[in-house]
C-alpha cells in the first residue's frame, strides 16, 4: 500500500485543496478504512461558505479545527486493525467484532464517553461534541482512506447493499432520529419542509408510522414529484400554491399536528409556526448559515406549542441499515451525482444549486 493518499483538506472557509497526504495508521483501539464513498453534506457546504456556527462568531472559538478533512457521511472496508480493536467501547450498540475486509458505516460523531450526557446514554449530544470531518484529530471521508478512532460507532453494512443505498445511511439515520422525535400517530396531519435527501428520508420512514394524511413542501417541483413517490398524500410548493389556505383546508381551520423543518431556510421557521395547530409539535432539524428569529409568543401564548430538536442519528443506525437494505426505506434516486475528490469545487456547486440534484457525493 502506498504510503500517500488523495484527500480534501479544509484550511478555512472557501480554501479547501486537493492534496496528497500521509495515509493514517491504526493505533490502539482504532480501525483503518478504504474509502468507497462520502455524500457531501448540507453542514459541509456552509462550512465551505464561511458559516459562522462553523468558523465563530468573534465571541465563541471556531468549531472547525483546521486543517481537517471533511466528510462525515461516508463507508468503506476495514483495511487494517489497531491492537485492543475488542476493548473498544460503544456504548452496546455497534458491532465489537471486525475483521480486514469488512464493510462498515460509521456514525458521525465520535462520542468521549465521559461526560455527562454520554454517562446518561445520550453520546449524540457528548459535550466536547466531536464530529467526522470537522476536527483535525478526526478527519472523514473526503479522502481514499479514513482513521475510525477508538470511541467510534462503527456498523457492519451488507458486501453486497449497493452504494447509492449506503451513501445514505448517516442522512437516513438523522432522519429517522427526526420522525421519532415527533411521535407521529396515526390520526395526524404531517407536514415535512423540505424534500431533499433528508426531507426524502423523513418521508419515507414517516410514511412507516401511517399517519392520516403526509404533505411535503418544497420549491422544486422535481423533488416534490419524487416525495409522492416515496410516499406522500399531498405535496405543495409554496410559490405556486397558497400553502396556510391548503393546510387550512385539510384540517378543518386548524392547522397540521406536526411540522418538521428540514429546510434550513429561515422561511420555513415562520411558516411552521404559521401552519401547525395549538399544541402542535414543531421539529426543527436544520442547521442554519446564520442565527434566525421567529416571534417567540407564538410558541408560548399563541399556540402552547411542543419544540423538539433534533441533533444527529441517535440510535438509528442499525435501523436504517435494515430498512435501506430491505427496501422498506425507498431510496431509488436520491444518489443523483457522483464526483471525483479532484472535482470538488463543481461538486460543491452542484450539490448546493439543488438543480437535478438530491444527494451528490464523492466516490473512489
Amino acid at each position: 500500500m502506498s504510503s500517500k493518499m488523495r484527500a480534501l483538506v479544509t484550511y478555512g472557509a472557501h480554501d479547501y485543496r486537493y492534496e496528497e497526504v500521509e495515509i493514517p495508521r491504526a493505533g490502539s483501539g482504532e480501525i483503518i478504512i478504504k474509502v468507497e464513498g462520502c455524500g457531501i453534506c448540507a453542514g459541509d457546504l456552509k462550512a465551505f461558505k464561511g458559516g459562522s456556527v462553523f468558523w465563530g462568531d468573534g465571541k465563541k472559538p471556531p468549531y472547525l479545527e483546521v486543517p481537517a478533512i471533511g466528510g462525515h457521511e461516508f463507508v468503506g472496508h476495514i483495511v487494517e486493525i489497531g491492537e485492543d480493536i475488542d476493548k473498544k467501547e460503544t456504548y452496546g450498540i455497534a458491532d465489537k467484532e471486525f475483521k480486514v475486509g469488512d464493510r462498515v458505516a460509521v456514525e458521525q460523531i465520535a462520542p468521549c464517553g465521559t461526560c455527562r450526557y454520554c454517562r446518561e446514554g445520550k453520546y449524540h449530544l457528548c459535550a466536547p461534541h466531536n464530529v467526522y470531518g470537522f476536527k483535525n484529530y478526526l478527519n472523514g471521508g473526503f479522502a481514499e482512506y479514513a482513521k475510525l478512532t477508538k470511541e467510534s460507532l462503527i456498523y457492519k453494512i451488507p458486501e453486497d447493499m449497493p452504494l447509492e443505498q449506503a451513501l445514505l445511511i448517516e442522512p437516513y439515520a438523522c432522519s429517522m432520529h427526526a420522525v421519532d422525535r415527533a411521535k407521529i400517530e396515526a390520526d395526524d396531519i404531517v407536514v415535512i419542509s423540505g424534500a431533499g435527501c433528508l426531507g426524502l428520508g423523513m418521508i419515507t420512514a414517516a410514511r412507516r408510522k401511517n399517519p392520516r394524511c403526509l404533505i411535503a413542501l418544497d420549491l422544486n417541483d422535481e423533488r416534490l414529484k419524487m416525495a409522492e413517490e416515496f410516499g406522500c398524500d399531498r405535496v405543495v410548493n409554496p410559490a405556486k400554491e397558497d400553502l396556510e389556505a391548503v393546510i387550512m383546508e385539510l384540517t378543518k381551520g386548524y392547522g397540521c399536528d406536526v411540522y418538521i423543518e428540514a429546510t434550513g431556510h429561515p422561511s420555513s421557521v415562520k411558516q411552521g409556526l404559521e401552519i401547525i395547530r395549538k399544541a402542535g409539535r414543531f421539529i426543527e432539524f436544520s442547521l442554519f448559515l446564520e442565527p434566525v428569529t421567529c416571534d417567540w409568543s407564538v410558541i408560548g401564548d399563541g399556540k402552547e406549542l411542543d419544540m423538539h430538536g433534533v441533533s444527529l442519528s441517535y440510535g438509528c443506525f442499525p435501523e436504517t441499515i435494515r430498512g435501506l437494505y430491505s427496501g422498506e426505506l425507498k431510496s431509488d434516486g436520491v444518489v443523483t451525482h457522483r464526483f471525483e475528490l479532484c472535482d470538488y469545487e463543481a461538486a460543491f456547486e452542484q450539490s448546493g444549486s439543488g438543480a437535478g440534484s438530491v444527494k451528490v457525493a464523492f466516490t473512489f
